[in-house]
């Protein structure tokens, strides 16, 4: 079954908030979200698939830059699709006013002609300095840079030059049509941090976490993933890797494979900080693992001990099995952050592979390709 192709990111649905509660408790390092949103009768989702949020940028962050750019918002201007719209609409849900990216410094540069810091501003662009741009935008918004270099902008229109436009955010479902039938689920971990004098927040994540309430309504879409999908053989073996709320994919599966009575043995390595404070969908998955659906479950809560523990370790320490899995025909799935994560968790596979095959790691790395090949290693990293 595929998404539901009436609604897209052009055209979305306007949902309702069901359910927007905090996971992790007050003394984590982490503030982490579980959402339901409704659905209309005839929207699909299959397990492995996305849902895509269209956020509005902060009340306060378009202010701060409708007054930096001495407007008041009720300029018109022409939208990406030369819809006619109040400025102060085009700033709130049209124009990427937060993550400051080096495609808009050079924008504005080329629009500085005459200004007194024209020089300071195009020495961002010139080839040779491109780490001292990218040190410049790291941590900087729109705000700043109109801050910084002020009266360059003449022309409300000029903004769909200098802005990217504001893209959705795509989050892995955490549910079952089969369990919840009119509602998708999602996690959010919502990003805060304080850079060049400024509080800050994720665009989307802070949307969701301060102004989505319950009844609130929110614009989605459904998007389809093909390359994440659990085994079209029911009684296929699935090994999952899930830190984070890189548990999300996994929750619907596990959702997916109950309610159809699916056959196929179950894994998961779930991974997060702390037990006490960061256990995602804990009485979910524990009471899975009691009644039997998980046949396989291990954590790995970094800060809980002297020595960092990771998914990663966790499956050395079950090397043998994991082999011996992969060669019943198990297949295998990540999801989480690409950065390192992601690596680390390949090259602990790839350990578990030469080791059970008593070989190298070219013969490792072969045996990783067939199961490509195969679709029996599926990765959805961001």
């Amino acid at each position: 079954m595929s998404t539901d192709s009436k609604y897209t990111r052009n055209n979305p649905y306007q949902s309702r908030v069901l359910v927007n509660q905090r996971m992790t408790l007050a003394d984590s390092e982490k503030e982490t979200r579980h959402y339901e949103l409704e659905l209309e009768p005839g929207m699909h989702y299959t397990p492995g698939d996305a849902i895509g949020i269209l956020p509005e940028n902060r009340p306060h962050a378009v202010h701060d830059v409708l007054e930096a750019l001495g407007y008041t918002g009720e300029e018109r201007v022409l939208d990406h699709y030369k819809v006619e719209i109040s400025l102060h609409e085009a700033v709130r849900t049209r124009l990427g006013i937060g993550k400051l990216s080096r495609g808009s410094v050079t924008a504005l540069a080329k629009m500085a002609d005459g200004h007194p810091k024209a020089e300071e501003l195009r020495k961002y662009t010139l080839p040779e300095n491109r780490s001292l741009a990218e040190e410049y935008v790291w941590g900087r918004e729109f705000i700043d840079l109109i801050t910084e270099f002020p009266g360059i902008i003449k022309n409300p229109q000029d903004l769909f030059t200098v802005l990217q436009r504001l893209t959705p955010r795509m989050y892995s479902i955490a549910s079952s049509q089969e369990m919840n039938p009119n509602a998708v689920h999602t996690i959010v971990r919502v990003i805060r941090y304080d850079t060049h004098g400024r509080e800050r927040q994720g665009l989307c994540s802070g949307h969701l976490a301060e102004r989505a309430p319950h009844g609130h309504k929110m614009p989605v879409f459904l998007h389809e993933n093909k390359n994440f999908r659990l085994p079209e053989d029911s009684n296929a073996p699935i090994i999952m890797i899930g830190p984070g709320t890189g548990i999300a994919p996994f929750r619907a599966f596990l959702q997916h494979r109950q309610a159809l009575g699916h056959k196929g043995k179950n894994w998961l390595f779930f991974g997060e900080q702390r037990q006490a404070s960061d256990f995602l969908y804990q009485s979910d998955l524990e009471a899975w693992h009691k009644d039997g659906l998980l046949n396989h479950f291990h954590t790995a809560f970094s800060r809980d001990q002297k020595q960092k523990v990771y998914v990663q370790d966790r499956m050395r320490e079950h090397a043998a099995e994991l082999y011996k899995w992969l060669e019943e025909g198990a297949y295998f799935y990540v999801c989480g952050d690409a950065s390192r994560m992601a690596k680390d968790v390949e090259n602990a596979l790839l350990d578990a592979i030469a080791m059970g095959k008593h070989g190298t790691l070219d013969d490792a790395n072969a045996y990783l390709a067939e199961l490509k090949k195969q679709k029996r290693y599926q990765r959805d990293v961001y």
